[in-house]
């Protein structure tokens, strides 16, 4: 083969595959809103730490070992990360967490909990300090009590001394063990994933199925609305419509909203493909059983969100939503698990 004949066959190839992407472009042309879409799921630059629980390595460090630690449970054989596995996107994929008894409510994952507020499917805590001892202390998770656990942990000269390098000498207390905890769970954030890549510039990190996802996402089905941000989550609650009888989610603090009826915290989406099953009560097994209850629009009711509606998705609609969906796994992060004093 001549030189003119290679260069003009590669000639031939360049337009054909340009030719390839305008056709592509003019079929799946991109929603009008789309850049200005991706701009609002950038990811942010630092983990927020409150004034009154600022970050050190050390404090993330002793909170890493009691997170760990299968002590801080009354038998000795569960621990945080029994529920809320790094492995499984720090969940534990079953539909109820499962301590002594099964739980009213399916583990929620620890990713991007540092952006949460209210954490919980009800909100009921103030914030991610005052979660801890709640599992810990409940009969039916952990059955640790307070008091025992403080001992158990102040007979260990190790966890004495790595207590006291974080707060200076004094006792182990209830708040020391909380803060540790809650700042090592500050550092627990979702790994960059393809979506991210294409948000950041890269075109060919997600495919053209996942990007008219992303348009539905932000655009027909609405998802936005609550799976807001780079976290996909407004951090509040709502009725979607699948809550039944005395499963009223954040109706239990605020009985006389009526809007807060069956009302549970929007989770995040990110890793969502591995967090199955789903729903707080983990009633669906799969993506697309989701996006079919989104579609039908839920229990119709007064508390159901104003948001929620039929949609009228096309099955290949339903399939590019899912396609973009899966966009949103994260690359996973080696956890080394630390030496746990003795």
């Amino acid at each position: 083969m001549t030189g003119r004949k290679a260069a003009g066959i590669i000639a031939s190839l360049a337009l054909l595959l340009m030719a390839g992407a305008s056709l592509s472009a003019m079929t799946n042309p991109a929603h009008p809103k789309r850049a200005e879409w991706r701009k609002t799921y950038e990811r942010p630059q630092a983990i927020p730490f409150p004034d009154d629980n600022p970050y050190s390595e050390a404090k993330a460090a002793l909170g890493k070992k009691l997170f760990f630690d299968p002590l801080l449970s009354g038998a000795k054989n569960q621990s945080c990360a029994s529920c809320h596995n790094p492995s499984l996107s720090w969940t534990d994929n079953l539909p109820r967490g499962m301590g002594v008894k099964e739980m009213a409510t399916r583990t929620p994952t620890l990713l991007n909990i540092a952006w949460v507020p209210k954490p919980g499917w009800q909100g009921q805590f103030k914030d991610l300090e005052n979660v801890a001892f709640r599992p810990i202390t409940a009969g039916g998770i952990m059955n640790m009590p307070e008091k025992a656990l403080i001992a158990r942990l102040a007979a260990i000269p190790a966890y004495v001394d790595a207590f006291d390098a974080v707060f200076g000498e004094g006792d182990i207390t209830r708040r020391k063990i909380e803060v540790a905890l809650a700042t090592y769970q500050r550092t627990i954030v979702s790994g960059e994933a393809p979506f991210d890549r294409w948000i950041k510039g890269d075109e060919k990190a997600i495919g053209d199925a996942a990007k008219r996802g992303f348009d539905i996402f932000n655009g027909k089905a609405n998802c936005a609305e609550c799976h807001s941000g780079w976290a996909f989550t407004d951090a509040s609650f709502h009725d979607i419509g699948v809550g039944k009888g005395q499963d009223i989610g954040r109706g239990k603090l605020f009985p006389k909203s009526v809007k807060l009826q069956y009302a549970f915290k929007t989770p995040t989406l990110r890793d969502v493909v591995r967090r199955a099953p789903y729903m707080h009560d983990g009633s669906i097994a799969t993506l697309k059983e989701v996006v079919d209850l989104y579609d039908r629009g839920g229990i119709d009711r007064p508390s159901r969100s104003d948001e929620i509606k039929p949609l009228h998705l096309t099955e290949s609609e339903k399939a590019d939503l899912i396609a973009f969906l899966q966009t949103l796994n994260g690359e996973p992060k080696k956890i080394i698990l630390p030496a746990l004093p003795r």
